[in-house]
């Protein structure tokens, strides 16, 4: 048994490093944008990397066919998808008033005997659209303003070209020297505490991998789904809806909410009185929720994450909050770690006598 006062100077000495590496965080906080990017690719590519090394390539060559191919289809996807996606968002919120008037005329005649039941006021199109034409201006503003920050800001800038050619660099290094970076972390492990970390680390890794790439598989394949069966349906700007669904389903429930309401709100303005568009685009969604809840997520990220869908909520937007978009993307892996360590130090009280008190022995 360790005296209590190295007991007591080891949890010192960890909690001075986790609050320098917050500190440091937050100094940084402007100019870590590309090198967290690059390490969560370089995570990401990391198994397909030592794939490649076990089939007879050498690690830096392994490293530089993955690096290259991601950067191609990273740029092919971006020149491909962003310019139509920004224009049709554009239009989109440009339009809004509209659909949201259509939507509501269309819903009138169901709307008002409930109305007169209820004693509600008469539903005015012309101050519902009023109103949708204000909403709709304030946010193409908040972007323009947001476009404007990001042009005006120096760390801005320098994030963007960052990430533009600072990333593809750190992940090619990291993804190279992903093991003796693991080796050179193993190493500098306390030895009488070795054992347990290695083991927190390993269940750890466990959950952030299940997560982050099992969910991004799941993001990628419910984004393709819901724009092509959007698209096909003859939805207007089905495509961005579906789009904006799949990449935000990484937070749990809000992907299916979110793009379910804009898809049979813009079914509701474009198709009514016919109601067989409208149920066909909310069978897309119902059939996407049934795919990804019985077949993506049980297979892709399965139930080894051990993440509660309300703490990954509450990681990201934490993160989100105090680090901006850095924060987000290191949100979900320290909140697994930190679930790790809070089962083991639960674990570790229910062991001890403050926990079973007289029936210790």
């Amino acid at each position: 048994m360790a005296p209590a006062a190295t007991v007591a100077s080891r949890w010192r000495f960890w909690v001075g490093v986790a609050a320098g590496f917050l500190l440091l965080l937050w100094l940084l906080n402007d100019i870590l944008l590309p090198f967290v990017v690059g390490a969560v690719i370089a995570y990401f590519f990391d198994p397909v990397v030592s794939r490649l090394q076990r089939a007879g390539l050498s690690r830096t060559w392994s490293t530089t066919v993955v690096t290259i191919a991601a950067v191609l289809i990273a740029v092919g996807g971006m020149m491909a998808i962003v310019p139509p996606l920004l224009g049709q968002l554009e239009e989109l919120i440009a339009k809004a008033p509209n659909f949201v008037v259509k939507a509501a005329r269309g819903l009138q005649p169901m709307i008002e005997p409930v109305r007169e039941r209820l004693g509600l006021p008469p539903l005015g199109l012309d101050e519902l659209q009023k109103a949708a034409t204000q909403r709709a201006g304030q946010m193409l503003a908040l972007v323009g303003s947001f476009a404007g920050t990001v042009a005006q800001r120096s760390f801005a800038i320098i994030n963007v070209l960052g990430l533009v050619f600072l990333t593809p660099v750190v992940t090619f290094y990291l993804l190279r020297d992903w093991p003796r970076v693991l080796t050179a972390i193993d190493n500098a492990l306390p030895l009488d505490h070795a054992g347990t970390i290695r083991g927190l680390a390993a269940e750890a890794n466990a959950a952030v991998a299940g997560y982050i790439r099992g969910q991004a598989l799941v993001c990628l394949c419910l984004g393709t789904f819901y724009a092509v069966g959007l698209s096909l349906l003859g939805l207007q700007f089905g495509f961005v809806i579906g789009l904006i669904a799949g990449l935000i389903s990484f937070i749990p429930f809000v992907g299916t909410l979110v793009g379910g309401t804009l898809a049979i709100g813009m079914a509701l303005a474009q198709f009514l009185p016919d109601w067989v568009g409208v149920i066909k685009v909310t069978a897309v969604f119902v059939v996407g929720n049934v795919i990804e809840g019985n077949f993506l997520a049980p297979k892709l990220v399965g139930d080894r994450v051990g993440l509660h869908p309300v703490w990954i909520m509450f990681a990201l937007l934490a993160g989100g909050s105090l680090f901006g978009f850095t924060g987000v993307l290191i949100a979900v892996p320290v909140a697994a770690v930190i679930g790790v360590l809070v089962r083991h130090l639960m674990q570790r009280y229910r062991d001890s006598g403050l926990y079973r008190g007289g029936m210790a022995g």
